[in-house]
């Protein structure tokens, strides 16, 4: 083996051995997306390509919560580009660690699985990022997220009912442990989620919007209070 050949190997094991933790938290995250799954009528199959051609925590909860209420193929596709928004910048970000001379192709590639933590530990390499060790990571985190809904979905079928309706509260966690962390640090970003869950409860209770579906609503309200946010409390350049 070569000396340049054994270093491409010890960088993608690299990767994989940094993909272990992600993947083991994201085997625990996406089995509580699968019980979600199942409640919304998908099967075990559907629910494993659904998270494996997707990779999107976020996303896949926002899209499946819609079909889960009938709501209407634009209103999940406009739902799921609001929810995987970030993933724009995150991109830009990262098309910045590779080597201007990095073929179009693993750009691609790596475009295909670009997450919250799979974009930390990239972007915190130093240097230029190696196409492989993105792929190393890839190989854990990608296999072990759409397993674990799998089984979620299959765990649904099996369990009693109300232990299914109790682990659909696991999700949930998930979300608080983004945005608690945000919302101390920031006092907008608290503000702004308390605001959506007032706002949320209002349009639900208010006769006229009350009609509007679920899906609908919650598109408008992000897109309002995203656009509100950023108005009121722009964040500076040197922080970005």
């Amino acid at each position: 083996m070569s000396e340049q050949t054994a270093d491409r190997s010890h960088v993608f094991m690299e990767g994989m051995r940094d993909g272990i933790p992600i993947g083991l938290g994201y085997f625990a995250v996406s089995f509580a997306l699968g019980i979600t799954m199942r409640n919304a009528g998908l099967n075990a199959l559907q629910g494993f390509f659904c998270s494996l051609l997707n990779v999107a925590s976020a996303g896949e909860y926002a899209g499946v919560s819609m079909i889960a209420v009938d709501a209407s193929y634009t209103a999940v596709a406009l739902m799921t580009l609001v929810a995987n928004a970030r993933y724009f910048l995150m991109s830009c970000a990262l098309s910045q660690k590779f080597s201007p001379d990095t073929p179009m192709i693993h750009r691609m590639l790596v475009g295909y699985s670009v997450t919250d933590e799979l974009f930390g530990i990239a972007i915190a390499r130093e240097g230029y990022l190696e196409p492989l060790y993105y792929y190393g990571a890839m190989l854990v985190a990608v296999p072990l997220w759409s397993l674990g809904t799998a089984l979620g979905v299959m765990a649904g079928n099996i369990l009693p009912a109300s232990l299914v309706s109790a682990l659909s509260v696991a999700l949930y966690g998930m979300f608080l442990a983004i945005v608690v962390p945000a919302a101390k640090k920031d006092k907008a970003v608290l503000l702004f989620t308390l605001l959506a869950c007032a706002m949320s409860w209002l349009c639900s209770a208010m006769p006229v919007i009350a009609q509007v579906s679920e899906g609908s609503r919650t598109i408008i309200l992000t897109v309002v209070l995203s656009a509100a946010a950023a108005y009121f409390f722009p964040r500076k350049e040197e922080e970005a």
